[in-house]
């Protein structure tokens, strides 16, 4: 099976030893992204809204560098520090997809990177 790191300058670089993305066979495996807006490497701490979206436009960019787009999705994962924002993350989150959104898993974790208090992960089609 190929297996090609997929980098760009769109988003957010990788905060330690791993990819922005590793495409494998017919699967892009988008490593998880905190709400960093790339021109500033600044993380956005306003509200949980503004962040899904900025990890949403992350994740466009790198599925972009992959010959991919969020439309091609099939699988995400929400990890939140705080479950109470789900509701407002899921507002955001819905704005990204259709009538058949991907499968999804969300979870409230103790603590994440930059003590942000969202990180998303996807897998999509190449």
């Amino acid at each position: 099976m190929d297996r090609t790191c997929i980098t760009t300058d769109a988003a957010p670089a990788a905060i330690g030893p791993y990819s922005q993305a590793i495409r494998a066979g017919h699967l892009i495996f988008v490593s998880g992204q905190l709400p960093i807006n790339p021109a500033t490497n600044e993380l956005i701490t306003d509200d949980i809204g503004a962040m899904t979206r900025q990890i949403f436009a992350n994740i466009a960019a790198i599925l972009q560098a992959a010959g991919s787009s969020l439309d091609r999705i099939v699988k995400t994962t929400v990890f939140l520090a705080d479950l109470n924002d789900f509701a407002t993350m899921n507002a955001a989150y819905a704005e990204h997809f259709g009538n058949e959104p991907p499968a999804r898993s969300t979870v409230q974790v103790a603590r994440l990177p930059r003590d942000a208090r969202i990180e998303i992960e996807v897998i999509a089609l190449a």
